[in-house]
């Protein structure tokens, strides 16, 4: 199952923690936490949510942990997705717009994020979010509106992004 969820785990941990090096670690982390209560399994009704709810928590630790580097750094450029049959205009394009985007998610509060980085990348339901994070789905959905809203102001088109 760990496995099966890999991407998603790498791309939720990413987004939160800011770099890829750090969401790699944290991922390791995940993975050996679940292992170690691998016994508790017969016990859980959601494995999946079990498991990001790990993830998320052990990607709060390195955020808050001395170790974790003071300043952090977007992804290096051939971890960014862009088109490889666009046009080299259309590939800066691109990935100014990922840039914009992963810079406006990066401005939402932790608990924002967490909800809107689980509901898009984890492609988790609000229920299965609220059994992950160990709140209740009206928070969720709360978090998820809050989060939405703000990207939306964030990444509105200013007057300088209008064509002259």
């Amino acid at each position: 199952m760990f496995a099966r969820l890999h991407g998603e785990l790498l791309g939720a941990l990413y987004h939160l923690l800011g770099n890829m090096e750090d969401a790699r670690d944290a991922l390791q982390d995940s993975f050996i936490k679940c292992w170690r209560n691998q016994d508790k399994l017969p016990e859980i009704e959601n494995v999946r949510a079990w498991i990001f709810r790990i993830a998320i928590n052990t990607g709060r630790d390195h955020r808050e942990s001395a170790w974790r580097r003071k300043r952090q750094h977007l992804a290096s450029e051939e971890e960014t997705v862009v088109s490889p049959h666009a046009s080299p205009e259309k590939k800066v394009e691109q990935a100014e717009q990922i840039d914009r985007m992963r810079l406006a998610v990066m401005e939402l509060r932790d608990e924002e994020r967490e909800v809107f980085l689980l509901r898009q990348n984890g492609d988790m339901t609000y229920d299965e979010i609220a059994v992950a994070l160990d709140i209740p789905s009206g928070t969720v959905k709360t978090r998820m509106r809050m989060a939405l809203e703000k990207l939306r102001t964030i990444l509105a088109p200013t007057k300088a992004d209008a064509p002259h």
